[in-house]
């Protein structure tokens, strides 16, 4: 089966925000801070977040069990975009301390986790990375 564009854009989106996220968090911890890092590459991990969740709305599969081509995965579409709204709230209320607790949730949750459910056997990244690299499917 090919990569539609759609799954393409998703991937890549979602691949370079798995990248990016340690960079981002990364550049506010130990003795040296670099806030201007931080800040740039967390508006890009941001944007690669949105830019994963958006797109995951178009992606429907219809073999796996699913309401309307939704599976659970889609689940992450809203807690993602709440969880981007409530970061950024609270940097605007200047609570730093639940910024970075609402961003490092997020990046286990949304990229390592949900990551990981897409590399299951089922899954079509996990038929692409399982079957071709591993020769398991």
């Amino acid at each position: 089966m090919p990569m539609s564009p759609l799954i393409a854009i998703h991937t890549a989106a979602a691949l370079a925000a798995v990248v990016l996220g340690p960079l981002a968090l990364w550049a506010r911890k130990g003795r040296q801070q670099r806030p201007r890092l931080h800040r740039a590459f967390g508006y890009a991990w941001v944007t690669l977040m949105l830019a994963a969740a958006v797109s995951a709305i178009f992606i429907r599969d219809y073999g796996l069990p699913n309401i309307a081509g939704y599976t659970p995965i889609h689940l992450l579409v809203p807690i993602t975009l709440l969880g981007l709204f409530g970061a950024f709230r609270h940097l605007a209320q200047g609570n730093i301390d639940g910024h970075r607790k609402t961003m490092q949730c997020l990046y286990l949750g949304a990229c390592v986790v949900a990551g990981g459910f897409t590399l299951l056997p089922g899954r079509y990244l996990g038929k692409l990375v399982l079957g071709q690299w591993m020769g398991l499917i």
